[in-house]
């Protein structure tokens, strides 16, 4: 049996979880509300709190798994990309866990275990993981991406933002509007009450299958602008309709240019991961799609949409098969590409 503890460090959640020969034993997170209050994630902060989570995250995680450590084959650990001091309580945490145990070390690149957590297992009988090749649409809060998946260690980048990507313009355009931070969340739980078709927000022309998300934003910045000087009232009589209109225009721009590379590269079988893959307006145009187009689609279960450590451990489990082990003195990395 191979059993992978997984850690995931990379922004603002500590996570650990336990994989045993591809089947989810555990899967544990700690968020960090501390963030609130700054609308948005303060780096050392984050690092702190990931300090004070990362070692009552790992003993719960291997209480409900219900296995001693002694039994953890090889630790995989995010080594990134992701906020540096984030990143470094992982790693070191990894490196201790490692030594004390004689066990192998396991990097792995955090956008990468994204797209591989549609092959975390339920149970021995779960076979439902996508076949190869396939398309994965990557979205979140720092990464829009089409990426062609060819094997598990084998992925290409067909198209991404050239600026901001999907999710950051979820939460700066909610910000505008005073509601909070995560704002994505908000602004699927309004859109569900408004009318999408309300107002309509630039689109930009982008060749290829590249996407761009910054003229959105400033198109809704400059909108709720004009509208204020007419109605200081206006954001709170239309946040349902602007929420709505909002999450439409950005699935739209999502969904044309993955319908765009699924058509030219004659690809059926389609997947979306990333924190923004939990929203409800996106997973429904992946259901749309799958009907009019004839769509085998993996969509994710919510556990494994946000950073989580299942998907690092699954990762570390592929990796582990191919021997593919890092040494004690790697050191994290705050950006790279797939």
């Amino acid at each position: 049996m191979i059993t992978i503890l997984g850690i995931e460090s990379s922004c603002d959640d500590t996570s650990a979880a336990v994989i045993r020969d591809g089947v989810i034993l555990s899967n544990v997170i700690a968020g960090q509300a501390v963030h609130e209050r700054y609308g948005g994630v303060v780096p050392e902060l984050a690092s702190r709190a990931h300090q004070q989570n990362i070692i009552p995250v790992v003993h719960d995680a291997l209480k409900q798994a219900g296995i001693s450590k002694e039994e953890i084959s090889a630790v995989a650990f995010t080594r990134g990309p992701g906020l540096l001091g984030s990143l470094l309580v992982g790693t070191s945490f990894a490196k201790g866990f490692s030594s004390a145990l004689n066990i192998p070390m396991i990097e792995i690149n955090h956008l990468q275990a994204h797209v591989l957590a549609h092959f975390i297992k339920e149970d021995a009988q779960d076979t439902n993981q996508p076949g190869f090749p396939f398309l994965c649409l990557l979205v979140s809060g720092g990464n829009s991406q089409i990426i062609l998946v060819k094997s598990y260690d084998e992925m290409e980048i067909m198209g991404q933002t050239i600026d901001d990507a999907a999710g950051e313009a979820f939460d700066k355009c909610a910000k505008v509007m005073g509601l909070g931070y995560p704002g994505g969340p908000v602004v699927d739980r309004l859109a569900k009450l408004g009318d999408a078709d309300r107002f309509t927000f630039s689109k930009p022309r982008i060749a290829g299958y590249d996407y761009s998300f910054s003229g959105l934003k400033t198109s809704f910045l400059y909108f709720l602008r004009d509208e204020l000087k007419k109605d200081a009232g206006f954001i709170e009589k239309n946040k349902e309709d602007l929420c709505a209109s909002l999450q439409k225009t950005i699935i739209d721009i999502l969904m044309d240019k993955l319908y765009l590379a699924a058509k030219d590269l004659r690809i059926k079988e389609v997947a979306v991961a990333g924190g923004v893959s939990a929203n409800s307006g996106l997973r429904a145009a992946f259901e749309e799609y799958s009907r009019r187009y004839g769509w085998k689609i993996h969509i994710p279960k919510f556990a494994y949409t946000t950073d989580n450590a299942a998907m690092v451990a699954i990762t570390g489990y592929y990796k582990y098969l191919d021997g593919e082990f890092c040494s004690p003195d790697v050191i994290p990395y705050a950006r790279v590409s797939i």
